[in-house]
């Protein structure tokens, strides 16, 4: 059985139903509290890939939402030692399997890398406290 490390923050519901799916898909995941890990600047960075710095940032996180952190400003640096500051910046769930990292929950990423494919979904991406911000999937994700 492969195992997913799934960095979420707890009691987001959200978060529960990516989880469900993953275990859906015959997977074994093992959660972890996304606020309370020691994150490192390495460590973090290795999640997000080539993606831009923007897309780093959970976009419904209050500093982001309140204009006092403007990800598309930041280098990858600055974006880095913020979210290790204030984890509630970062994109999530970050998920680690097989030696892979994933910053967010992309089925189709995630099905491809693992050799599978899995049906989506309702809100799979976003924060599902958050009703004027969409939270599902666009269709070319589904």
């Amino acid at each position: 059985m492969i195992t997913v490390v799934f960095y979420e923050k707890p009691g987001c519901v959200t978060n529960a139903r990516q989880k469900m799916l993953l275990r859906a898909a015959g997977l074994y995941v093992t959660e972890r509290d996304l606020l309370r890990e020691p994150w490192t600047l390495t460590r973090l960075r290795r999640f997000f890939g080539e993606r831009p710095v923007r897309e780093w940032f959970n976009p419904v996180a209050p500093r982001v939402q309140s204009g006092e952190v403007l990800p598309h400003r930041l280098s990858a640096e600055e974006a880095l030692l913020l979210m290790v500051e204030d984890p509630l910046l970062i994109r999530r769930p970050l998920i680690e399997v097989g030696g892979q990292r994933f910053a967010g929950f992309d089925p189709a990423v995630l099905g491809e890398s693992l050799g599978g494919e899995w049906p989506t979904a309702r809100l799979l991406q976003g924060c599902s406290t958050h009703a004027d911000k969409p939270c599902v999937l666009p269709e070319s994700a589904a």
